[in-house]
C-alpha cells in the first residue's frame, strides 16, 4: 500500500496558513504604522516551512474527527504560534544575537528595515499572537491556549534555550545540547501540537500523546537542522550555514559525530510516530510530518 502523500498535503497547508496569516494581519492593518506594518508584513508572509501551524492545524483535524472541534479556534492557534516563530527569527537574526544577514533567502529584517524597526516588529508579533488567541468565545479552550503559548515562548521554553545558546559557557556535552534544544527548538513545537489538540478539544490523553509526540520531533527537528548545516550550502538553505561552527559553537554532529546524530534523530521520529498511532491508526499526516523534519533538504 502506497504511504501518505505528503507533498500535495503540506503545499495545501502552506497555502492556507499563508491565507490566514495574511488575513489575522490585515484585520489590524489599518491600526497600525505603516513602517511597522510593512517590516512585520515582509518577514510574516515570507513563506517557509510553516511547520508550526501546520501541526497546529493537523493535531485538530486529527482529533476533531472523534471531538468535532477544530475550526476558527484551530486557525486562531495556527497563526498565533506562527507570529511567535515569526518574531524568534527576527530577534535570532539581530546583530545582538546571531548576526545573520540573510533569511529565507532574503535580507533580514533588520538588514531590510533597519534594527530599531525590525526589534519592534518582532515585539509586535509577540503580542499581537496573544491578542489572536485572547478572542471572544471559548473562554476556557481559548485560556489554555494562551498557556500553552507562554510556556513553549517563554523563559521555560524557547527564550530560555536562547539564552543558554549565547552563553559563553556552553559546554561540548550531549546532555547539554538535548537540554538546550528541548527548550529553544523543542518547546515551540510542542506547544504548536498540544494547542492543536486543545483547539480541538481533545482529551487530556490526546494532549499529552501531542506534547510526547512533539517534543520527539521538536528535537529531531533541530539534529537534522546541524546535520544541513554542515552538508548543504547557503543559497539551498537561504541563509548562512556553518555559523555555529564558525562560532566555536557545539552542534550534535560535532558532539557525538554525523552518524550518531542521525540515528538519534532517527529515534525521535519512531518515537513520535508511535506516540500518535491511537489518533492515526493508519500513517497519515502526523507520521508523514515527523519523517519529513529528518528528510527534508532545507
Amino acid at each position: 500500500m502506497p504511504g501518505f502523500a505528503l507533498e500535495p498535503f503540506l503545499a495545501e497547508q502552506q497555502r492556507r496558513v499563508q491565507g490566514l496569516l495574511a488575513d489575522r494581519l490585515g484585520a489590524i492593518s489599518d491600526r497600525v504604522p505603516p513602517r511597522l506594518l510593512e517590516a512585520m508584513r515582509y518577514s510574516l508572509l515570507d513563506g517557509g516551512k510553516r511547520l508550526r501551524p501546520v501541526l497546529v492545524l493537523a493535531f485538530a483535524d486529527a482529533v476533531s474527527r472523534a471531538s468535532g472541534g477544530g475550526g476558527h479556534l484551530a486557525d486562531d492557534a495556527a497563526c498565533a504560534v506562527e507570529f511567535v516563530h515569526t518574531y524568534s527569527l527576527i530577534h535570532d537574526d539581530l546583530p545582538a544575537m546571531d548576526d545573520d544577514d540573510l533569511r529565507r533567502g532574503r535580507p533580514s529584517c533588520h538588514v531590510a528595515h533597519g534594527e530599531a524597526i525590525a526589534i519592534l516588529a518582532g515585539d509586535a508579533l509577540l503580542t499581537e499572537a496573544f491578542a489572536l488567541l485572547g478572542g471572544r468565545g471559548e473562554a476556557e479552550e481559548r485560556s489554555a491556549l494562551c498557556r500553552e503559548l507562554a510556556v513553549g515562548a517563554g523563559a521555560t521554553g524557547m527564550v530560555g534555550g536562547q539564552a543558554l545558546d549565547i552563553a559563553d559557557d556552553r559546554p561540548a556535552e550531549a546532555s547539554f545540547l538535548l537540554h538546550l534544544h528541548r527548550l529553544k527548538t523543542g518547546a515551540l513545537i510542542r506547544a504548536a501540537c498540544r494547542m492543536g489538540a486543545i483547539a480541538a478539544r481533545g482529551t487530556p490523553s490526546d494532549v499529552e500523546l501531542a506534547g510526547s509526540y512533539g517534543e520527539a520531533v521538536g528535537l529531531a527537528f533541530q539534529i537534522a537542522d546541524d546535520l544541513l548545516d554542515l552538508t548543504g550550502t547557503r543559497e539551498e538553505m537561504g541563509k548562512p550555514v556553518r555559523a555555529d561552527a564558525a562560532a566555536g559553537k557545539p552542534t550534535f554532529p560535532a558532539v557525538v559525530g554525523p552518524g550518531a546524530a542521525r540515528t538519534l534523530a532517527d529515534e525521535r521520529v519512531a518515537r513520535a510516530v508511535a506516540a500518535v498511532r491511537v489518533l492515526e491508526p493508519r500513517e497519515g499526516p502526523l507520521a508523514a510530518l515527523a519523517r519529513y523534519t529528518v528528510e527534508r533538504r532545507r
